[in-house]
């Protein structure tokens, strides 16, 4: 009788999915010790990689940096693959080298003097929560910030507004030397650059309310040292390289699971194998009506599925997966993070390098929904995002980032009206300016005035088109990345990354189930490295090896 080989499904082609099918082939798949396969939902590898074309330039609709060139496997895959170098232009290829120009609304471009010492501050209080600084003066009134957040669970947002009320009993006589400018008060133009940054935070976090945030998580968190760099051939380059080891028909696109029937305690039917040789502990249902079994499953899907996944009216795991784990998954937070690239007009008639360079620019909003000084026509989605800035020097597609409500507003929104929202925004921004002019509405001309003899001097500004992404509302990711929430810690990512059944603490169970059924992966099960690429190379790795272990390969 022939002896069956254990068969592996990986449950997504994201960057966890297939570093954990790349290490499986290569370690023993290519010696036909496994039967390996990875289901895709959608029609496309890469996950929340997803590397595209907008205005000539190449663009990063998900994942876009390399947190920190040294040590980083996404690097060093990278720079074996030569994708660090393209004669076509990329997102971010001078990582912004411009320095920014901050604009506050009503159209006053502020000295670097004003915006400095709140921007040093916002820095110095992140630092902190993070275990950057050394100890010194200022150490020491954020420790005491820190403690008048209370006992209990701390967050990152009421910590750094502590922080900002401490800055300001401290500089009060300084702050009140503050003069006027135009409409605006010395305080709240430093509440508005201080939440200019908060915005900012929010889309490296994906918390969508800084409130949310854990405190005494944001020190545990790891990033590698050296430049953050962007990836000239595409982030994608790196999935493909991934997935070019695995032999044709290996990754099933289009299969998207909707139901994980498992053996929690060896008393459930298991699911038979057609050929008779042996059975196999967990059976998949598919959109599609079918269904494939499997020895063990690596589950690389997003937070957002799972938290989907556990509601009772979604029953993606039968039975439902044991408490410790959706408690887990359900107290982790998990935001959306969108992109809106805009590509601007050419101005008449030439070509856009040679018209216009935009800024790299900085937005500052009025904080209060009741002062008098705020622009009414200002869309809130708006308000809610900090720049607007060249992809690289002298490109024509600019780039905004939307965190949590607002992000979900941009998807729910047509073309028109983004544009038009932009449009309004960055004209009121622009009123004073004797550099620019902005088109009223997307749909007409740029004022006559700003092309007349005595006004030469004004460059007009004009969106074209745009390409936004929409990763909150995509079934298939339900959001962005995952971030420690109050009320969770890291030992929930560690909860997050144990596999399924649990090994019993009994000696001698009375019906013993199969073990590692289901495996998880993803950026979300690493305790250190979360919401990165990184994250989910090295946890596809983990369950890689945590197979590879069990059945007694060398090659870990």
């Amino acid at each position: 009788m022939l002896t069956r080989k254990p068969r592996i499904v990986i449950i997504g082609a994201g960057m966890a999915g297939l570093t954990a099918a790349n290490k499986l082939y290569k370690s023993a798949g290519s010696k036909d010790l496994f039967e390996l396969c990875v289901v895709e939902g959608g029609t496309r590898i890469g996950g929340r990689i997803n590397t595209s074309e907008f205005g000539g330039d190449r663009i990063e609709i998900g994942a876009t940096w390399i947190h920190g060139i040294k040590g980083s496997p996404v690097h060093k895959i990278a720079r074996e693959i030569n994708s660090l170098e393209s004669e076509q232009p990329w997102e971010c290829m001078d990582s912004f080298s411009d320095e920014p120009v901050t604009i506050a609304e009503g159209g006053y471009e502020l000295n670097p003097s004003l915006v400095e010492p709140i921007s040093s501050l916002f820095k110095k209080l992140m630092d902190f929560s993070q275990g950057k600084l050394i100890e010194d003066e200022t150490v020491s009134s954020l420790k005491l910030a820190a403690k008048s957040c209370g006992p209990g669970n701390i967050s990152i947002g009421s910590f750094l507004r502590k922080g900002l009320d401490a800055y300001w009993s401290s500089m009060k006589h300084q702050r009140d030397q503050v003069k006027m400018l135009g409409n605006w008060s010395g305080k709240a133009l430093e509440e508005a650059i201080f939440a200019m940054h908060e915005n900012t935070q929010r889309t490296y976090t994906s918390a969508g309310d800084l409130h949310t945030l854990d405190y005494n998580a944001e020190s545990e968190y790891i990033l590698f040292p050296g430049e953050e760099i962007t990836i000239a051939k595409g982030y994608l380059s790196i999935i493909e390289s991934l997935a070019s080891v695995l032999p044709a028909g290996l990754v099933q696109l289009g299969r998207k699971v909707t139901k994980i029937e498992w053996q929690p305690d060896g008393h459930l039917p298991i699911a038979a194998v057609p050929n008779g040789h042996g059975t196999m502990p967990v059976k998949l249902h598919f959109l599609d009506g079918s269904t494939m079994s499997a020895d063990h499953v690596i589950l690389t899907v997003s937070l957002g599925v799972l938290k989907h996944g556990i509601r009772e009216d979604a029953g993606m795991f039968d039975p439902p997966l044991p408490g410790f784990k959706t408690e887990a998954i359900s107290k982790l937070g998990y935001g959306v993070v969108n992109k809106l690239f805009l590509q601007l007009s050419p101005t008449n008639g030439q070509e856009f390098k040679s018209s216009i360079k935009f800024p790299n620019l900085q937005m500052v909003f009025h904080q209060s929904d009741h002062t008098l000084s705020r622009h009414p026509d200002i869309p809130w989605w708006m308000r809610r995002t900090a720049s607007l800035s060249p992809i690289y020097s002298k490109s024509s597609v600019l780039l905004s980032w939307f965190a949590g409500e607002e992000a979900l507003e941009l998807e729910s929104l047509n073309d028109d009206d983004i544009l038009n929202g932009v449009s309004t925004t960055i004209s009121n921004l622009f009123s004073k300016s004797t550099h620019y002019h902005v088109a009223s509405d997307s749909n007409q001309p740029c004022n006559g005035d700003a092309n007349s003899a005595e006004n030469s001097n004004l460059r007009c500004i004009k969106f074209a088109k745009i390409l936004k992404s929409k990763w909150g509302n995509d079934p298939l990711f339900l959001g962005s990345y995952s971030y420690v929430a109050v009320g969770s810690s890291g030992d929930d990512m560690d909860t997050m990354a144990e596999p399924l059944p649990k090994i019993s603490n009994s000696s001698a169970p009375k019906s013993p189930s199969p073990p590692l059924q289901i495996l998880f992966a993803g950026e979300a099960t690493h305790r250190t490295h979360y919401s990165t690429t990184h994250g989910a190379y090295f946890s596809g790795l983990r369950e890689a090896n945590r197979l590879l272990q069990h059945y007694g390969c060398s090659d870990i």
